[in-house]
């Protein structure tokens, strides 16, 4: 019966995220997760050292670093004189959207999608207020952009880096987007119709008036963009290194605290940054490891993968039971387990290929798919804005089936 208090924990967990509000009390999704995490170590579910362990420090420091790099390129306002060198193009709601699409996609699969949900959320509510569009509608193209963009490279999201490090693959900065690189393009051109016929008043005729916005801290913008700077080259050189010499390990980790070194070293307001981060977020994601721990300890779902009567090595079973089990274990823990069963069972790089396109279109389903939905979504919450759970799912359970057809067909006619 104790094994069976995470999987109940988990479906309350579901469930007041999708209400968010019981009688007069509001919750919020890290409120949620931390009420979870709390459930379990208190019904003894897992133990508080086994609860510690599960915490992955890289992850944190990694977010918690962009997080300062984020608030900095916001604060110093570097983040909107950027934008409008980037986006000023965009005449139309519907430019600005596929404008949206295509360059956060692109950019996920090099900078990792947690990062563009980092940076990108603070800019789609600028927008938001500064052209008059609904800020759920540019949201929702943040999130589906950064999810599906980053299915198409190894380093484009964690689950895909432990794809990439496995036996399995060789050359992977060949391999993820020699076979994913097309779906993905296809699949980013789905997001853009789902959104045009969900959001049909959204998409007027009327231009976009773009205004250069000025500096409003020069100083704190000069470390910002030293910042970024920083950061993108960093990439530049893990991506080579894994190339030409891959013995060397760069980790993302340390990228992003060499990253943030010129804000947090030579800022004077880098208490009131470090002060002013996503807190909640990094909250929600320590109750998700300590939850999600418990519910792989529980030992309730190796059996139905393990003992099921499909061959779980073809691809279109790879990619259906990869979207829906990590909308209850998360994406990452999902990938962890699957790897050495279908290395057991031969998979071929087709296979892994499809492991990795079902666990990262996944997110696109509901919010807790992916944690860049979570990112997007806390730190939209912050400025006052959200999407509740239905909202996301109204558009995200139709695109990701569409999504993972387009990416089982094209799996399924390359050669094994």
């Amino acid at each position: 019966m104790s094994s069976l208090v995470p999987i109940v924990v988990l479906t309350v967990v579901f469930f007041l995220i999708a209400v968010r509000r019981i009688g007069g009390i509001n919750f919020r999704i890290w409120q949620v997760m931390l009420l979870g995490a709390g459930a379990v170590l208190a019904a003894g579910a897992i133990t508080p050292q086994d609860a510690l362990a599960s915490i992955n420090l890289d992850v944190m420091l990694f977010l918690f670093f962009m997080f300062v790099i984020g608030e900095a390129l916001a604060a110093s306002g570097y983040l909107y004189h950027l934008s409008y060198r980037l986006f000023a193009r965009a005449e139309s709601v519907k430019s600005l959207v596929l404008l949206i699409l295509v360059g956060a996609g692109v950019l996920s699969a090099l900078l990792m999608n947690d990062t563009l949900a980092v940076v990108g959320t603070p800019l789609m509510l600028y927008f938001a207020r500064r052209h008059g569009i609904s800020p759920k509608l540019l949201l929702l193209a943040l999130a589906f952009a950064v999810t599906t963009g980053s299915t198409a490279s190894p380093i484009g999201n964690p689950q895909n880096l432990l794809i990439a490090l496995s036996d399995g693959i060789e050359n992977p900065f060949v391999t993820f987007p020699l076979y994913l690189a097309v779906p993905t393009a296809i699949s980013l051109l789905l997001a853009y119709a789902f959104l045009c016929r969900a959001f049909p008043g959204e998409f007027h005729a009327a231009p976009l008036v773009h205004r250069n916005e000025e500096i409003c801290d020069p100083a704190l913008a000069a470390l910002a963009r030293l910042s970024l700077v920083l950061l993108v080259l960093l990439i530049g050189v893990k991506v080579a290194a894994a190339v030409f010499i891959p013995d060397i390990e760069i980790r993302l980790t340390w990228i992003a605290v060499i990253a943030a070194i010129p804000v947090l070293a030579g800022s004077g307001r880098r208490f009131e940054l470090v002060r002013r981060i996503d807190w909640p977020t990094l909250a929600f994601f320590a109750g998700l490891f300590v939850l999600m721990a418990s519910v792989w300890q529980s030992g309730f779902f190796q059996p139905l993968i393990e003992g099921s009567s499909l061959d779980l090595a073809a691809v279109p079973v790879i990619a259906v039971v990869s979207v829906v089990v990590s909308q209850f274990v998360s994406n990452v823990p999902f990938v962890a387990l699957s790897l050495p069963v279908l290395e057991h069972l031969g998979a071929s790089t087709v296979g892994m290929m499809a492991l990795a396109a079902g666990s990262t279109i996944a997110g696109n389903m509901l919010i807790l798919g992916a944690a860049s939905n979570v990112i997007i979504i806390q730190g939209a919450e912050k400025e006052g804005e959200t999407l509740t759970f239905g909202e996301f799912a109204r558009i995200g359970v139709p695109l990701t089936v569409a999504q993972t057809a387009v990416y089982v067909l094209f799996l399924s006619l390359l050669p094994v």
